[in-house]
């Protein structure tokens, strides 16, 4: 016996081609209504009894329990804690935008992670198991719902996979939840919205590329050094920052977008002057190959062990002398406003601790 259906990890597509017994029509309109939150065992205009009848046989709308909502008192963050079926619990943040009642939501693709980034809290559990489409899904969908009670008016506007997990190492159901996502009758996220976050994996980038080419490209550079960078980001051993900028090179040709490098600055470690010039090398030569400046981004680090933390957050004197390098080479950044850092919120935070 086969195991039922998730309804809302699906696309009228891939609804119909799994139940024949429901036209493509139909399938729109089934999908319509798991996303409303409305029960498909009623009847609904445009969609036979017989169709109706199939997908309650043979779907289900499986749900992720709200462990925790924690608000931050610092910001307007919302961290939820979700518990899957089978007990694991993944964290999922919501991110308020600068125009009034639209936000992001940081989802999370994996329980746990395998690549073990130093600065990253999510990376000191390992990797305990992908998530299934449906459940990245659920997440915008949990989120959705706390809006519709805290803002009236408010809604999802963007979707960034910086969650717990590399996206890109769970790369089949993250391209499966981005179309659930971005279709017209599911959830209707502008593709132009979502960002996938990666730490470096070329083959994801690629397939990235190939199959959500309106998704923006979001990378993880740890340092620009080479030594730091493996330091930091083991997963440099099996793909050096060259091979990923050659992906992500690739990755710009295909969509024409200009991707977002991310640089988490660590007190002593990747913030020298040294340090940013190398940065500026890589940022210039990057724009000289493809045409597209990437858009920089510097995050403060936020802690990630209540005890015995292994890094410290740069000064603000240094972190200013790290942007005037840059900027001395022509390269502006963006400072990200990270969070939710006192319900550990913030970039890099994510563990599962509730």
């Amino acid at each position: 016996m086969r195991s039922r259906l998730s309804l809302q990890g699906l696309t009228p597509e891939e609804l119909a081609r799994a139940i024949p017994a429901v036209s493509l029509e139909e399938a729109r309109r089934i999908v319509a209504q798991v996303h409303r939150d409305e029960d498909v065992a009623t009847p609904s205009s445009g969609i036979r009894r017989a169709a109706r009848e199939a997908a309650v046989a043979e779907g289900i709308v499986p749900s992720l329990a709200v462990v925790a909502e924690k608000r931050s008192q610092l910001d307007p963050f919302v961290k939820y804690a979700l518990r899957t079926h089978d007990e694991h619990v993944v964290e999922t943040v919501r991110i308020p935008l600068e125009a009034a009642g639209r936000f992001s939501v940081c989802v999370s693709s994996q329980v746990g992670c395998a690549l073990g980034c130093a600065f990253c809290a999510t990376g000191r559990m390992g990797l305990q198991r992908n998530l299934e489409t449906w459940e990245i899904v659920e997440q915008v969908r949990v989120v959705r719902r706390g809006i519709a009670k805290d803002a009236r008016g408010g809604r999802v506007h963007g979707v960034v996979f910086q969650g717990m997990g590399e996206p890109l190492a769970n790369v089949d159901r993250v391209l499966g939840a981005i179309r659930v996502m971005t279709d017209p009758s599911a959830l209707a996220i502008d593709a132009r919205n979502v960002t996938v976050c990666t730490s470096g994996l070329p083959a994801g980038i690629r397939r990235l590329a190939a199959e959500a080419p309106k998704v923006r490209l979001g990378l993880s550079l740890g340092a620009a050094l080479r030594e730091k960078r493996r330091s930091l980001m083991p997963i440099d051993a099996a793909h050096s920052l060259a091979d990923v900028l050659d992906a992500a090179a690739e990755h710009v040709a295909a969509t024409g977008l200009a991707p977002m490098w991310a640089i988490t600055l660590l007190r002593g470690v990747n913030d020298a002057v040294a340090d940013a010039h190398a940065l500026a090398d890589l940022v210039h030569a990057f724009a000289d190959r493809t045409g597209k400046r990437p858009r920089l981004t510097v995050i403060p680090y936020n802690a990630i062990a209540e005890d015995g933390d292994p890094f410290a957050r740069t000064e603000d004197d240094v972190e200013d002398a790290f942007r005037d390098a840059l900027r001395e080479r022509g390269v502006f950044t963006h400072k990200r406003y990270s969070g939710g850092s006192d319900v550990a919120a913030a970039c890099g935070q994510l563990a599962a601790r509730a």
